[in-house]
């Protein structure tokens, strides 16, 4: 069997994606606990009262539960996805993801610090943004003031640096928390789940993600010039400094915003724009699209498997941990090779 010409499979991977992710989101509502058919579901989901056909029951659980989880999955998967796709192509570095980067932890210290003094969830994301935002900052002021031999080197260990202080800091929230209100609340937070998300969370991530993803995708064709140095880039009429912070800040409202009522989901960022990459090229008229529809893909799969793999549900956190690491040793290995 022969395999389609690359260009080939650049045009048609978004359309592949763009059909996949229905019948995921359909699985996704089908699955748990409480079976149901297809008629079922869909009976339950024309009706948005539970004045239609479908039993009570199903209709409750169907969109006080599933959906609003299911629509959480998408949303995360597609922002985290995207985000880590455009740091990896700011930063020029395939190696670089929220996690990484210290934006995450960054985003967790502030979402935590707002649990712990009793936030609304519109002050919440505020503050994740405000963390990430700023841990983004300390990492990059760190990696261009060393004298850069080894860039890559630079960068990830002023991540891990930057990550290993937010971390610290997020241990201290958890030593003043109240161990027996707040405390269980943060702690499952930080292992990532969407069990609980509601209507009313998504109604305010919604027009944030929406906010970030809009100009992200109008500027998705400068974003190649930023693989050029910097002068010929700037040559060519085009404001690197503004364009590269205006990305990060994006990327970083991204992130912040899921954070929000996700928690701690890593490996999305790192693990998504490297399969996008092997499969469309780092073209990000076509990269960045086919990130967000895989990385949405990808979590709705694997939250799914997280509430139905085992009789009580794993964190989501946990189970992407588990395929982001040995994912990313095989980077290395395949890197490695001659």
């Amino acid at each position: 069997m022969t395999t389609p010409p690359a260009s080939v499979r650049q045009r048609l991977a978004p359309w592949l994606l763009l059909g996949l992710l229905p019948v995921l989101v359909l699985l996704a509502l089908g699955s748990g606990s409480y079976s149901t058919s297809l008629p079922e579901l869909w009976a339950a989901l024309l009706s948005p009262t539970d004045a239609g056909e479908a039993p009570v029951m199903l209709h409750t659980l169907l969109w006080q539960v599933r959906l609003p989880r299911v629509l959480a999955a998408v949303l995360l998967g597609a922002s985290l996805a995207s985000a880590g796709a455009l740091y990896q192509g700011v930063l020029r570095n395939p190696l670089v993801s929220p996690d990484i980067l210290g934006v995450s932890a960054g985003a967790g210290l502030g979402a935590v610090l707002a649990m712990l003094w009793g936030w609304p969830l519109a002050m919440l994301q505020l503050s994740a943004f405000a963390g990430g935002l700023l841990a983004v900052l300390l990492v990059y002021l760190v990696s261009s003031r060393v004298a850069q031999r080894d860039p890559l080197l630079v960068l990830v260990l002023a991540g891990i640096a930057v990550t290993t202080v937010l971390g610290a800091g997020v241990s201290l929230v958890k030593v003043l928390a109240d161990p027996h209100d707040q405390l269980p609340a943060i702690t499952w937070w930080l292992l990532g789940s969407l069990n609980g998300v509601s209507l009313a969370d998504l109604q305010w991530a919604l027009p944030v993600i929406l906010l970030a993803l809009l100009p992200l995708w109008l500027l998705r064709w400068r974003i190649n010039l930023l693989g050029l140095p910097d002068e010929e880039a700037a040559s060519l009429g085009l404001n690197v400094q503004r364009l590269r912070w205006t990305l990060i800040a994006l990327a970083t409202l991204l992130t912040a915003a899921v954070v929000a009522f996700s928690g701690m989901i890593g490996w999305v960022g790192l693990v998504i724009p490297h399969l996008a990459r092997f499969w469309v090229g780092p073209d990000f008229s076509r990269l960045l699209p086919v990130s967000l529809l895989m990385g949405a893909c990808f979590v709705v799969l694997v939250d799914t498997l997280a509430r139905t793999l085992a009789p009580g549900e794993i964190p989501l956190g946990v189970l992407t941990a588990l395929l982001g690491g040995p994912f990313l040793i095989w980077v290395l290995l395949r890197s490695a090779r001659p």
